[in-house]
């Protein structure tokens, strides 16, 4: 089912809601920077949720390359996280939400969930962040790293543009303004929150979010009900078969441990 609603801008929020007859729960599926809900990896974390006999919610944030409003050069982990926010808000309202309340995202939308966690404990029962990010400083680090003389010309000139991998019609810019709004956040600074069960995984070859910043994360999380897995040869958006097979099972083994 196609929903569409208003975020807390007056901004359409495109959302796709899959209800189980007999739900076991409510799980929300949130993309990354530049991302949309129909992307393959998307997909696959949903579709573990509904094999597993939840309603599954996936969404376009705002200022992304799917349906919803707004325009990629205004996308930050602000607007990303607020979305995300207003989304949950509307989902607590419909008659057919179930509890218990899982959320899984990736990069950005992986960061977005484990910080909504930390911000609202209670309501959360689980929550599955892969290749997330974790922290501005972290995010810089790994940019330096691996792709020093491309960071360096984003901020020179101001602007990031990429060609979406995705969707190749679609060139994406992002100001260097959003740096600045990203190195605001950092999940390490309330991970003690994190007390409910976490699954991680991320690609060994991911430059993004590293598997060793990942692993900082889950070192760092104080849930006795926490994993990590690292997909041989994978970079940081999952597209082969095999990688994303891997992660399905790797899902419904985890969200099977959640009844």
């Amino acid at each position: 089912m196609r929903q569409s609603i208003k975020n807390r801008k007056g901004l359409e929020i495109v959302l796709h809601i899959k209800k189980s007859e007999s739900p076991k729960g409510t799980a929300i599926v949130m993309h990354g920077l530049g991302g949309y809900k129909e992307q393959p990896h998307i997909e696959r974390f949903a579709k573990s949720f509904e094999k597993s006999g939840y309603t599954v919610v996936t969404f376009d944030t705002t200022n992304s390359i799917g349906e919803s409003g707004g325009k990629m050069e205004d996308a930050k982990i602000t607007t990303y996280y607020q979305d995300l926010e207003d989304v949950i808000t509307w989902v607590e309202k419909q008659s057919w939400f179930a509890k218990p309340f899982v959320l899984s995202g990736h990069s950005l939308g992986g960061f977005s969930v484990a910080f909504y966690a930390e911000n609202y404990p209670s309501k959360v029962f689980a929550i599955a962040p892969i290749s997330p990010f974790v922290s501005g400083k972290m995010s810089v680090e790994a940019h330096n790293t691996h792709e020093p003389e491309e960071f360096k010309k984003w901020e020179e000139t101001g602007w990031q543009i990429k060609e979406s991998n995705s969707k190749p019609e679609v060139i994406k810019k992002l100001p260097w303004s959003h740096i600045a709004d990203r190195l605001k956040y950092n999940l390490l600074e309330k991970i003690e929150k994190l007390t409910m069960p976490v699954l991680l995984i991320v690609g060994e070859d991911d430059t993004s979010t590293p598997p060793q910043h990942v692993q900082v994360l889950y070192d760092n999380i104080p849930s006795t009900k926490k994993e990590i897995h690292i997909i041989k040869n994978a970079p940081h958006t999952f597209k082969d078969s095999n990688h994303l097979e891997e992660i399905e099972k790797l899902f419904l083994a985890w969200i099977e441990k959640l009844k």
